[in-house]
């Protein structure tokens, strides 16, 4: 069951660092948890961060990150994040609870 959980996890974290990554790499500011509006620079280190995050959780899964229950629940997690980080920065007014205007 935990590998189940990291594999989960591994998705999120590798799906949620990909946008910041591209943000960043192409220099424009983007949300990430510290400001609304942060520096390319902070979303090209939180990206890595994230992928870091992902990657060890995936390396901790080991060779059984390919049987198909766990490579499913790893693409659930990608997928999931993918469709609400979606829906979230489509809103011109998104804003993380703790984001000041």
């Amino acid at each position: 069951m935990m590998i189940l959980i990291e594999a989960f996890f591994s998705g999120i974290f590798l799906f949620n660092g990909l946008p910041h990554l591209v943000q960043g790499i192409c220099g424009n500011r983007h949300m990430t948890p510290f400001n609304k509006k942060s520096r390319s620079v902070t979303n090209v280190i939180w990206a890595w961060v994230n992928l870091l995050i992902g990657g060890l959780l995936a390396n901790n899964i080991g060779l059984q990150f390919w049987q198909g229950s766990i490579l499913v629940v790893f693409c659930v997690g990608g997928f999931l994040t993918s469709i609400i980080l979606s829906i979230f920065w489509s809103n011109p007014d998104a804003k993380l609870p703790w984001h000041r205007e």
